[in-house]
């Protein structure tokens, strides 16, 4: 199945391994921030432009962020956690699928829809 354009929420249950991701890779971030990214369910929004340009936005009463990007093309990021990282997006069986590179490490960030729901998997390598 296809990412697809659109709006979608982020079905997560509270989850305390997502809290340990966040801790890995967030070490400048307080444990109330990392608090509230581990309950926080934004609704995403994809768009994409005529002239190829993806727009993802992710909306919640605590933060809105939005990126734009090409697929396949490296872009410099600044996460919401305040790193600076090379980001790059491909389509993978369906999934839409981020990398990000920033001080020798490496994480990517699975999307896919699955049963009306967005599912994000997220690793750090």
């Amino acid at each position: 199945m296809s990412i697809g354009y659109g709006s979608t929420k982020l079905c997560r249950q509270k989850c305390i391994f997502f809290f340990f991701f966040l801790c890995s890779i967030c070490k400048g971030m307080g444990f109330a921030t990392r608090q509230m990214g581990n309950i926080t369910k934004p609704n995403l929004v994809i768009q994409v432009g005529a002239d190829g340009l993806i727009s993802m936005k992710a909306e919640s009463t605590f933060k809105t962020t939005e990126i734009k990007f090409r697929l396949g093309e490296e872009f410099d990021e600044t996460t919401v956690d305040g790193r600076n990282v090379k980001s790059t997006f491909t389509l993978d069986n369906g999934k839409l699928v981020q990398k990000q590179n920033w001080d020798g490490k490496t994480s990517t960030l699975e999307r896919e829809i699955q049963d009306g729901k967005l599912i994000a998997v997220s690793k750090v390598l």
